[in-house]
């Protein structure tokens, strides 16, 4: 059993999100404690210069809102935290950060960009130095 886990969801992968945080519920020792993490990714300074001012700032509040309501619905006692950048990089130091044992990840269908990119379960796999789950 683990004592803290993170829970990476992507806001386009809710449902996904909700399965892998079951899952590490069952994982967690008595008193233990869920981290969920959802990662905003940053576009290039030419791109977002076209962005809307506060797109950011908007979608932080949208992720926070909508991971708050999936732990009340669930009934759990979870800490969020959002962040910017990398997915695989921010969940690793996330995880780092939290002293997590164990990062519970989805997989997604695999296509011919993650065989030439790598996905972003397959990096954190890669250079976890904790333990990873990797939900299929």
């Amino acid at each position: 059993m683990y004592k803290k886990i993170i829970v990476p969801v992507a806001m386009d992968q809710m449902e996904r999100g909700e399965q892998i945080l079951g899952r590490a519920v069952g994982l967690l020792s008595e008193g233990g404690e869920v981290v969920l993490v959802n990662v905003i990714e940053i576009a290039t300074s030419y791109i977002s210069i076209e962005f809307p001012a506060g797109m950011v700032e908007m979608e932080v509040k949208q992720a926070e809102e909508r991971l708050a309501r999936m732990r009340d619905r669930l009934g759990l006692k979870a800490t969020i935290d959002i962040r910017y950048g990398a997915s695989a990089r921010e969940i690793l130091a996330a995880a780092q950060e939290h002293g997590a044992d164990l990062i519970v990840v989805a997989s997604h269908r695999r296509g011919l960009a993650n065989y030439l990119l790598g996905s972003t379960a397959d990096r954190v796999v890669r250079h976890a130095p904790i333990s990873v789950l990797v939900d299929r």
